[in-house]
């Protein structure tokens, strides 16, 4: 068998396996946006039976033995075969070698049993936070994290167990690493916000006017019409907590909440979760099933989100554009002039919940996120101290406490879903998506000028061809480099927040 066949062989084994990873978002998406609430049984042991499913398929025989003809598994050198393969393959090997060795470390049993226990976990995350209820959360969150644990254990770490698990999201990172960005962005946030503090107060109460559903619908596919996504291959839907679904390059589903006396939440959840399938419909689709098809980690795909939603749509040249259209759906904002909006949509005040964070103090939230998740890994925090756990540190950081679970430790659906090592994406995300704005802002001198007139098909086009097009060709720090020409750093978006806000 020459290269051409071996390789052949594994895109199709993993074409294979991305249609049962679209059937199982496809499932993910309708639990969380039509599926019946009395559905959750069945649909757990669908989705476990989709994930054992994958699970055998990425460590088959075939898989093994068409890989092993390709690279050698203990060294990741190239065999004879592999060195004729050209460069795209060469990196589709090498990702599929590192993704089998993971993914092989963990039985099929195991994976199943995550699978079913996340599924049913985040139901009752959802009534739990409903009815403010901790304690029914609780022993499902106790053994998410015993099992995430055991995975930790398994997959294997050298410092600290969070390691393992921060390597599904980032594998560029560690605790460590993390730690030091973050005590980084603490040193310089705190600071900044007590400053803002000290200036006089902007007025936003026509922010917090109820605006019907209706409405807020109408707005919501009024900008999502004029993003560049392509109708044909987008949706967008609701849901309790909004988010983005890709099941093909020309398949993505987003979805946003509707909160009655905060319309501009629903507004920035459009633009968050529409970078996220920007990202996703400008994968190559001629290397669908394979790597090169595939986002590269989880800190560019929140660089994506963060990109849209705060350097695009918290510009004032964004908002010269879209103001007069929202004015059109929201007659009391006629009289409020574009400068007062401008400032009110900036104001900076510490507040619970992370998704309706203003861009200055949102990354603290993510900094309590990592700082508990750690420790729940750890061992050192237990879930029954989790509450009181979250509010000290909500009062250390913020100077306020929650006053209940569901604005509290119950916000986020993240520890439901067993996604500990996350929520650093989210700021690591932030430093990555000020980096590119820059390396935008120096190419396109005059993107104000087009932005404001409603031009954001070159945003797209120009994240596309430098970062979406190329899959995992690069790892995201050699991608970021590429793109910027500098390291990943805390530099670039401390500046950006000091610039616009002191």
């Amino acid at each position: 068998m020459d290269q051409k066949s071996a390789i052949n062989e594994l895109k199709a084994l993993s074409t294979q396996i991305h249609t049962y990873q679209s059937i199982q978002t496809l499932l993910h998406w309708d639990a969380e946006t039509y599926m019946p609430e009395g559905g959750i049984s069945p649909r757990s042991e669908q989705l476990a039976t989709l994930a054992s499913l994958i699970h055998e398929l990425k460590t088959s025989k075939k898989f093994e033995q068409n890989l092993k003809k390709l690279i050698h598994l203990n060294t990741g050198k190239p065999t004879a075969l592999g060195k004729k393969l050209s460069s795209p393959e060469k990196v589709m090997v090498r990702e599929w070698r590192k993704e089998f060795l993971k993914v092989t470390k963990l039985p099929g049993d195991f994976v199943k049993t995550f699978s079913h226990l996340t599924s049913e976990a985040s139901q009752v995350w959802r009534l739990a936070k409903k009815e403010d209820n901790f304690q029914s959360f609780a022993p499902y969150l106790e053994k998410i994290i015993h099992l995430s644990r055991k995975k930790a254990e398994i997959l294997g770490f050298k410092n600290h167990p969070y390691d393992a698990l921060l390597e599904g999201y980032e594998p560029c990172m560690t605790e460590a690493k993390v730690a030091v960005f973050f005590s980084k962005l603490k040193k310089a946030i705190l600071p900044l916000v007590k400053e803002i503090q000290k200036k006089k107060t902007i007025d936003d109460t026509f922010l917090q006017k109820t605006i019907d559903h209706d409405t807020q619908m109408e707005i919501g596919h009024l900008l999502f019409s004029k993003l560049p996504l392509d109708p044909k291959h987008s949706r967008l839907d609701l849901s309790s907590h909004p988010f983005s679904l890709a099941l093909h390059p020309l398949d993505s589903r987003i979805t946003t909440r509707l909160i009655p006396n905060a319309f501009i939440s629903n507004i920035f959840s459009i633009l968050h979760e529409a970078g996220h399938s920007l990202y996703e419909t400008g994968l190559p689709l001629e290397y669908f099933g394979t790597p090169l098809c595939e986002a590269v980690s989880l800190t560019i795909h929140e660089s994506q989100s963060r990109f849209w939603e705060t350097f695009i749509g918290r510009s004032k040249s964004f908002w010269k554009y879209f103001y007069p259209l929202l004015q059109k759906k929201i007659p009391h904002l006629t009289k409020v002039p574009l400068n007062h909006f401008y400032q009110a949509i900036h104001r900076v005040t510490p507040s619970f919940i992370r998704v309706e964070a203003d861009e200055v103090t949102y990354c603290l939230h993510v900094i309590l996120r990592f700082e508990i998740e750690r420790e729940l890994i750890a061992g050192t925090l237990s879930v029954n101290n989790l509450p009181d756990a979250w509010n000290d540190k909500m009062k250390e950081l913020f100077g306020i406490t929650p006053p209940n679970h569901s604005m509290g430790c119950l916000q986020d659906i993240h520890w439901s879903l067993g996604d500990f090592g996350y929520f650093p994406t989210y700021a690591l995300g932030n430093m990555a998506a000020a980096q590119i704005f820059q390396a935008m802002k120096k190419q396109f001198k005059d993107w104000e000028d087009r932005i404001s007139s409603g031009d954001l098909a070159f945003l797209r086009t120009w994240l596309k061809e430098n970062i979406h097009s190329l899959g995992k060709t690069y790892s995201t720090e050699n991608l970021i480099k590429r793109v910027t020409g500098s390291v990943l750093s805390e530099k670039a978006y401390v500046d950006y927040l000091k610039e616009k806000y002191k």
